[in-house]
């Protein structure tokens, strides 16, 4: 059975008695795993570690795992900046609006008087 990088293959078998004169059948099973882990040692205070532990239990997860989805959360692309063309980037930021501005307010005032005349 032949495997790719991060997979693990398995086999299992069938027992069909009255299945056209056979007695087996084989099914393979091919399960995509991770990718490769590599060991990392932090340096964290007990208190922190045993408090996360504890959580990661609770959710049925692995303290590794918990930490994985955090570090992708946190180098995740958080805004579409980069897909922005250089002219809309040029023009990010040119209005300054002040503190208290409520656009949602101002929107519903402007659609009222769009669609009231």
């Amino acid at each position: 059975m032949a495997k790719g990088k991060g997979q693990a293959a398995s086999m299992v078998i069938v027992s069909f008695p009255n299945f056209e004169n056979r007695k087996q059948i084989r099914i393979f099973v091919i399960i995509k795993t991770r990718a490769m882990t590599t060991k990392l040692t932090l340096t964290i205070e007990q208190d922190v570690i045993k408090v996360a532990k504890t959580y990661a239990h609770k959710k049925g997860r692995s303290l590794s795992d918990l930490i994985e989805s955090y570090l992708k959360t946190l180098t995740a692309k958080t805004s579409n900046e980069e897909d922005l063309s250089p002219r809309v980037k040029k023009l990010k930021g040119t209005i300054k609006l002040p503190k208290d501005f409520d656009y949602k307010k101002t929107l519903a005032d402007e659609l009222i008087k769009k669609y009231s005349k």
